[in-house]
């Protein structure tokens, strides 16, 4: 017992000595969370609250897409809408997870976390990088150097993308097959620590993907992106590794 003693006093001693690194995980720090504890005044817009903002007024006609209830927060593509949902929350970090339960209701439905910086001009609308969580596979995307890049989206649009830069476009994804349920709550872990971002569902790592546009040093919100419909509850954002960027 005492020679245990003593070693881990050494030990102790040499970390203090030569400065021993702290782990992202052990410097969390909490930046937003919601659990959706609320109710709405109307139910004819979209009126989340608590710094949520969306993109059905511009993309929806102004037709509600986002529902409170039951706790929980309901998202839902409208039939007149001509892009995928989008709710929005402002969370500034460099390095970061999102925590986050989740259902999908039917076999087509997602869950998007996607991560931007609007002050970054050299990619549309700020796309990042993003998690596409669905009930047949787990997706990770570097979008920044990816298919957001501006200069590479215009040339797609154009139909002009060179052979070489199509087959890179190639290595901007990671998918990786993982079947969920529908009707059943999951808790999902998306983490950002230089240029990797990994996810796990239920304490299981689904998938890891290290990318350059991934460690972008400031990510300045998150958007949940959905095509079609999910559910989300109790949501968390944490900064790692000593708070906002």
């Amino acid at each position: 017992m005492l020679l245990r003693s003593l070693i881990a006093s050494l030990c102790a001693t040499v970390c203090v000595s030569f400065s021993c690194p702290v782990s992202a995980e052990e410097t969390a720090t909490l930046i937003f969370e919601d659990d959706f504890q609320r109710n709405e005044s109307q139910e004819q817009t979209d009126e989340v609250g608590n710094g949520w903002k969306t993109n059905s007024k511009a993309r929806a006609g102004g037709n509600k897409q986002v529902d409170l209830r039951d706790g929980a927060m309901y998202i839902y593509i409208h039939e007149t809408a001509d892009h995928g949902v989008s709710v929005v929350q402002p969370a500034e970090f460099r390095d970061g997870r999102v925590e986050v339960k989740f259902m999908l209701e039917d076999d087509r439905d997602s869950l998007g976390l996607n991560f931007a910086d609007l002050k970054f001009k050299e990619v549309w609308a700020g796309h990042l990088c993003r998690v596409d969580i669905g009930t047949k596979a787990v997706a990770i995307t570097d979008l920044k150097t990816g298919v957001m890049d501006l200069k590479i989206r215009t040339q797609r649009k154009a139909g002009t993308l060179p052979a070489d830069q199509q087959k890179m476009l190639k290595t901007k994804t990671k998918r990786v097959a993982n079947k969920l349920e529908t009707g059943k709550w999951y808790h999902a872990v998306a983490t950002i620590v230089g240029d990797t971002l990994s996810v796990s569902i239920d304490g299981k790592e689904i998938a890891s993907f290290s990318s350059p546009g991934i460690a972008h040093p400031t990510k300045r919100m998150l958007r949940l992106a959905v095509k079609r419909n999910v559910v989300v509850d109790d949501l968390k954002i944490y900064s790692l590794g000593g708070g906002k960027s």
